[in-house]
This record gives C-alpha cells, structure tokens and sequence, in this order.
C-alpha cells in the first residue's frame, strides 16, 4: 500500500516513527538521519541507539550490517531501525542484508529513501530488497512538484488502517489538490516513460563520468573505489581533495558560469541531476568543470573530517526542557549543548541537544565557517554563540 504525502518525506518519517514506537520507547538509527528523525526522538520523548557509521573524506559510507546487528543486540527493546539510503551524497547501503537481520530480531525496518525514488526503476530500491516502510521525495529527482511524496508499506509486519491513522496527524487535513495532480501526473508519467527515460539517463550520466577521467584535479566520486556497497550515480559528487580550492570555491565558480550546484562543502561539492536534465546539460557542467579545473594546482591543505561518532548525554527531550545560558561558542568545548547545530544542506545535525560538545566537533565547525558555510542552529546565533546547559553544581 502506498500513500501520497503533501508534507514530503519528513511527514512520512514522523508517521512511521510514531507507528513503530510510543512515548518513551527506543529506536535505532544512525546519526547521519534528517533532522526529522530528530524531531520524531524529540515528539515521542525516545530513547535512541546509533549504529557506528564510518566517513571518509566527509562521505558517509554504507552502514555495516555486522555493525547493525551488534547494536540490536544490545538493544533488543528497539521498536524499530530506521536508516538512510541512498544518503543525500549517493551512498547506498545493503538493504537485503539489513533487511533480514532486523527481520531475524523481529524489529521493522524504515528506509529513509527520500533521495533515491527513482531506484525502483533501477531494481536498487529498498522496496525490491524486505524494507518494511519506504519513504520517498517524489520532488528531488523525479517529475513532481515540491514537497510531494509517497510512504509505502511493503510488509505484513505494518498495518496499512493504523498507518493510515499517523499520516492523517502529520498531513494537512486540506490537502492540496495540485500536489496531487502532481503526484499522479508524475506515477502515470512513470508507469508509461519511466524506464525509457531511466535508461537516456544512465547513458547520460556515464558518458559525463568518462569525459570527466580527462580533469586533472577535479574528480568525480564512483563505486569504483569499493568503500561503499553500491552508488546512485546521479548524485555529482565533485571532490576538491589535493587541490587549492575548497567545494564551497568550486560551487562560486560554476555559479559565474550561470551552473548552480546543490550543495558545497570543505572538500567537495554536489551536482543534483535528474531524469530531465540532458546530454547537452552534462556536458555543459563538464566544460565547467574542466574550465577550473586547468587553473588549480595541487595542494597538501588538511580537511578534517565529519566527526559522526557522537552520543547524547541528556535525552533529546530533556536537554531541550533543561535550563540553559548562552556562551561564547569559543568557550563551549567541554559542556552539554542546548540546542541543535546543522549545516543545510542536507540538514544532518553536528551537535545535537544533550550533547557534549568535543574539540573535534568545535574546530570541523570552525574549519566549515572559514570555508563560509553557513551554520544553521536552533537560536540562530552560531558559530558565535551558543546556548549551553546550566548544570546543577
């Protein structure tokens, strides 16, 4: 069963959180969710285990099924495992595997899949591989207006009447009627167009990713390198790695060129394509590309890594409830956050509420605002302050 969502993903995730645990019960997941998992620990006042993810080079990489299973063994009261494939960089994990591990302890598994609706017609969706619940962004890479989406049930382990129930708490009771017209103009354009159109696609993205073997600095992120169990190639990850220029530089200088990139970082920025981008559009970006790419030189500078290893101290919700001050966020090395830190795109929170905040976090911060980054934060005031847990003494 699927239903159509005018809220986006984030009201499917909400749902299918709220479906799977009550007030107070726990979750696993893994830090690198959206901010909307975030919300949903908050609402429902959840207990929340992580599954260790690994980063390389500020890509997070496909979750480790053995990992997986360590963690739901050490929490087997979880209600569910909620995880993110493909990431918002293109990483996509092993459903199958994950799938069956989740299904061995009898907890569901949700895919966050807002970035991937178009892996179905790729046969690499979490719906071909046992994911209990699926999410997607219709808007992100297919024909749909934004802000629709579709949460599917792809079990017997979900009842379709009580999910039916939290979708109606987290979906406007007005739907809009254009989004979905949208939403079916987009399903009735897949049903009779969509492979034709996957197929161009794919043949367009290949042939961008060959002529890009010719740039001498500038490279382009594939599966090639086997640090992750598979790829969305449509997600253009452009690295800026050895070279003396951060993403952030390459993203300003392809917008002189009218080419507007999704989102840039220390080492490297995204590229978005989607089904109705052309083969003269690729190949437009990649004489962008090689344009800058001539006048770059090598470069020894140190990006320091996205530090994914955090835990909250204080549950989500108490910290949130907890008497707070705000400190100079030079000064804040050392104590519990009170609030979340992001950056967005793509909304993946770096410090979270009842978390200690750790000099490796501090300064990745500080290295992201050099690269003028923006840095986004529940009171609006960071990087220069931050407001901070007042302990009892």
């Amino acid at each position: 069963h699927s239903f159509y969502l005018v809220g986006g993903s984030t009201s499917g995730i909400l749902a299918s959180i709220s479906y799977c645990a009550k007030v107070g019960e726990k979750i696993i997941t893994t830090h690198s969710c959206h901010k909307s998992v975030y919300n949903a620990i908050e609402l429902l006042n959840l207990q929340t285990a992580f599954v260790p993810i690994s980063v390389q080079n500020n890509i997070i990489q496909s979750i480790n099924p053995n990992r997986l299973e360590e963690t739901i063994k050490q929490n087997t009261d979880a209600k569910c495992v909620l995880i993110t494939s493909p990431t918002y960089d293109g990483v996509i994990s092993n459903i199958k595997s994950i799938s069956k591990i989740c299904h061995k302890y009898n907890i569901p598994l949700i895919v966050d899949e807002a970035h991937g609706a178009h892996l179905y017609l790729l046969n690499k969706s979490a719906i071909n591989f046992g994911a209990d619940i699926v999410i997607n962004s219709l808007h992100k890479t297919l024909p749909s207006l934004t802000q629709t989406a579709c949460l599917h049930i792809c079990s017997k382990y979900i009842d379709t009447k009580i999910m039916q129930h939290f979708v109606s708490v987290f979906n406007t009771s007005s739907p809009s009627y254009i989004l979905l017209s949208s939403i079916d103009e987009c399903v009735n354009f897949l049903q009779k167009n969509g492979k034709k159109y996957m197929q161009k696609w794919q043949k367009n993205i290949n042939m961008f990713t060959n002529l890009c073997q010719n740039l001498k600095f500038l490279k382009i992120l594939n599966n090639s390198n086997n640090t992750f169990f598979d790829y969305d190639n449509s997600k253009i990850v452009i690295t800026t790695d050895e070279t003396n220029i951060s993403g952030v530089t390459l993203q300003k200088e392809l917008r002189k060129q009218k080419i507007e990139l999704e989102m840039a970082n220390t080492n490297y920025a995204l590229a978005y394509s989607t089904m109705f981008d052309t083969k003269k559009d690729l190949i437009r970006l990649y004489k962008g590309l090689k344009k800058i790419d001539s006048k770059l030189q090598l470069s020894t500078k140190k990006t320091l890594n996205l530090d994914m290893s955090f835990a909250p101290n204080i549950s989500i919700s108490n910290a949130l409830k907890s008497q707070s001050y705000q400190e100079d966020f030079a000064n804040s090395i050392g104590q519990i956050s009170a609030e979340y830190v992001w950056i967005y795109p793509p909304g993946i929170p770096l410090i979270l509420p009842g978390q200690i905040i750790t000099k490796q976090i501090f300064e990745y911060i500080l290295q992201s605002k050099q690269n003028d980054i923006q840095i986004n934060s529940t009171f609006g005031q960071m990087p220069n302050k931050i407001h901070i847990i007042k302990l009892d003494k």
